[in-house]
């Protein structure tokens, strides 16, 4: 089936533009979408710290890609690595005041992103919208 207009190839076109415009977003601040996603999960966390491992899987990515990422980010100032008090060997990440503040700009990003994806829709077809997603991704 080659259709572009199937359910998979819509959902596809959606995607990478999405992807595309909050890439040229996040250029903007100097990270990428990795970087994000890993800012976002510190920032909601307790204490605003978590260990490596906790981020890993939070991020459902390799413990390298993981590492790289954070290697990334405290190069940027925008988080710090610490051996546990407990256990040094333990990986502890925090973010920095600094990345507190990307993270504030990255929510207004996505913010305006989600405006620009349903504005074509009325406030009825965005919640239609928004439960008929919900329900696919449910049966996945």
């Amino acid at each position: 089936m080659t259709d572009q207009n199937t359910c998979g190839a819509l959902i596809k076109q959606i995607h990478d533009e999405l992807e595309k415009n909050a890439n040229n977003a996040m250029r903007a601040h100097d990270i990428t979408m990795a970087q994000c996603g890993a800012l976002l999960i510190l920032n909601g966390a307790s204490e605003k710290q978590m260990t490596l491992k906790e981020l890993e899987r939070m991020l459902h990515v390799a413990q390298s890609t993981a590492a790289g990422i954070v290697t990334r980010l405290e190069q940027k100032g925008l988080v710090e690595a610490f051996g546990s008090p407990g256990d040094k060997r333990i990986k502890m990440i925090r973010i920095t005041p600094h990345g507190v503040e990307c993270c504030q700009c990255a929510e207004l990003d996505m913010e305006q992103a989600e405006r620009s994806l349903l504005s074509g829709l009325t406030a009825t077809e965005q919640g239609i919208f928004l439960s008929l997603l919900k329900k696919v991704r449910d049966t996945l």
